[in-house]
């Protein structure tokens, strides 16, 4: 990979070492950023002045003399108390993205230092249960933080840990077995959204006789016991629900455009052989204790309204194991058997509670720890209707994923058949560019939204061409490729000796700053900041192409190609960045 320089890397090499020849003693952070009274500013200047005892601005200017203005820097002066507004050289830019532009692979986005081992949790469907609109956040943000994180050279262990073991599935086998009738024929022929249909109505069934009939639910919980036990029959109905489950989970990843594969679906029954293991060595190391039978963890932090502490159990009083023995076994397997230095878990915030003492009992039993592996809840908030209410149908259910999915994709095709007026699209293509930009919006509109807070499911903005919206970036994206076919330029040329429109310059500066919403946004596990990034570059791009004719009025050659060259910079930016969101750019539109 090329390795690329970033304009601000360069200014703050420049300001360190004329900072450390001022102050020789000093750590030198010239603390730069991104300013609107100059392209950067920097404000460290205050604080070294303040430990060494001296005037700040008499600093600033010892400073400012030492800096050789030119190649890079174009200007420098000092402001108010001591802070540095610098302005880059309009070559300076031109080069650095002329070193982006080459490096066609990466855009100069460099590795990470120290890339280590994560394992994300993500999309946890339940078995034999239709997925809905709270399956939505989990598998969107987990997916796209596998994209950044593994763009930036860290090894991901995706983990889908499915809901496929217990009371639920003793329950819907012992009320198969006993009203076989209810599955017929025709309905164990269909696979897909049909059966999943079909198992969620069998499952429905079967929890409210599990809840209104004692005699049932005791059949029940012996079937799960039979379960546990390896029995033939059952264990075979079992893995009849699990496997056609699948199908359907690949169905619905397929159309929200997830790569899921077989290997990286490990659920709860995948830890069943280290459950007892667990429970041994939480209570020999003295971390979990027996309370009125149960295996539990206790925390001098956790107390319930009546200032009596709440536990963490383990192991129930009749022998069973809970989600937390499943959990705390994974944390085993993930650390000592995946070598993983990171583990993340995009689970909804109301799970907070569960996994903040699952956390803090795989750091007593010494399997996490602060500084080698650690673990990290990115809790995600709801997804609201417009009432600002759980988004529900109006029956109050809640709501399929598929039937959310579709409607979008609906609405998105007539979007793109409505913008298609000189017929350019068969209606072959403008389906597949319905598909692409219906996901794309709602993946977005949750992108965009930092993951812990709710927001709010409205699909007549998420399709609008205007605002904050993947439909925006698309249109964006297709019309530079538009400009590019029209100017037939398939690698236009940069011309670094040209000086700069002020909107080349900020279109310019903003796409040097690429490398840098990558690494923030994988760093900090946060989409949002991506798309942030995303939606001010085409916003600047629009402002560029307004102001800075490229095909016509046609500027002189130099002008135009240097221009061009913005233009497709800009687009494989914008591609690339999308792509790192799991969402698709189609080159027309």
């Amino acid at each position: 990979m090329a390795s690329v320089t970033s304009l601000s890397a360069s200014v703050e090499q420049q300001l360190a070492s004329a900072l450390t020849a001022a102050l020789p003693e000093a750590v030198a952070d010239p603390l730069l950023r991104r300013s609107d009274r100059a392209d950067f500013q920097a404000n460290g200047i205050l604080a070294l002045a303040k430990k060494a005892k001296a005037n700040p601005r008499e600093l600033a200017g010892q400073v400012v003399a030492g800096i050789t203005t030119g190649d890079v820097i174009a200007d420098i002066e000092v402001s108010g108390p001591g802070f540095l507004n610098i302005t880059i050289a309009d070559r300076a830019i031109t080069r650095i993205l002329a070193a982006r532009y080459a490096d066609t692979e990466r855009l100069g986005v460099p590795y990470a230092d120290t890339p280590g081992t994560t394992v994300i949790d993500y999309a946890q469907p339940n078995v034999a249960k239709e997925m809905h609109v709270g399956h939505l956040r989990s598998a969107v943000i987990g997916d796209a933080v596998v994209q950044l994180l593994e763009f930036t050279g860290e090894n991901v262990v995706r983990r889908h840990h499915i809901g496929d073991w217990g009371t639920q599935f003793g329950m819907l086998i012992q009320y198969l077995d006993e009203h076989p009738h209810e599955l017929d024929h025709e309905a164990s022929e269909v696979s897909g959204e049909e059966a999943m249909s079909n198992l969620d109505r069998l499952y429905k069934s079967a929890r409210r006789l599990f809840d209104s009939d004692e005699e049932f639910k005791t059949r029940a919980r012996r079937r799960v016991v039979d379960l546990q036990a390896g029995d033939p029959h059952t264990l075979a109905m079992w893995q009849k629900f699990v496997d056609e489950s699948k199908i359907y989970f690949f169905s619905v990843f397929e159309k929200l455009d997830m790569e899921v594969r077989d290997p990286d679906i490990v659920g709860e029954s995948g830890y069943n052989d280290m459950l007892a293991e667990t429970c041994r060595l939480l209570e020999e190391s003295g971390v979990a204790v027996r309370s009125e039978g149960a295996l539990c963890v206790f925390f001098d932090d956790i107390k319930g309204p009546d200032g009596q502490p709440v536990p963490l159990i383990v192991q129930k009083s009749d022998g069973g194991y809970g989600y937390a023995a499943t959990d705390l076994s994974a944390i085993r397997d993930r650390v000592f058997n995946l070598k993983a230095n990171s583990l993340l878990y995009v689970v909804d915030a109301r799970q907070s509670l569960h996994f903040k003492m699952v956390f803090e009992t795989a750091r007593k039993a010494g399997w996490l720890n602060d500084e080698d592996v650690k673990a990290y809840q990115l809790a995600f908030g709801t997804v609201l209707g417009k009432d600002g209410k759980p988004f529900k149908t109006r029956e109050g259910e809640t709501v399929r994923l598929v039937d959310l999915l579709d409607e979008a994709i609906d609405r998105a095709t007539a979007v793109v058949r409505e913008k298609d007026t000189q017929h350019q699209l068969s209606e072959e293509e403008i389906a597949e560019r319905g598909a692409q930009v219906g996901i794309g919006a709602v993946k977005y509109a949750d992108l965009s939204t930092s993951a812990s807070r709710d927001y709010k499911f409205d699909l007549d903005q998420m399709v609008s061409l205007n605002g904050d919206t993947s439909v925006y970036l698309q249109y964006a994206y297709a019309r530079i490729q538009s400009i590019l076919r029209k100017a037939g330029e398939t690698r236009p040329q940069p011309h670094p000796e040209l000086g700069l429109h002020e909107a080349e310059r900020a279109l310019g500066l903003h796409l040097d700053a690429f490398a840098e919403a990558v690494a923030e946004s994988a760093t900090e596990y946060a989409p949002h900041k991506m798309t942030a990034y995303l939606y001010q570059l085409a916003s600047l791009f629009t402002s560029f192409y307004d102001k800075c004719p490229v095909i016509k009025p046609e500027p002189p050659k130099d002008v135009a190609e240097n221009r061009l060259f913005l233009c497709d910079l800009t687009a494989r930016t914008l591609h690339q960045g999308m792509a790192l969101l799991g969402i698709r750019t189609p080159e027309r539109l």
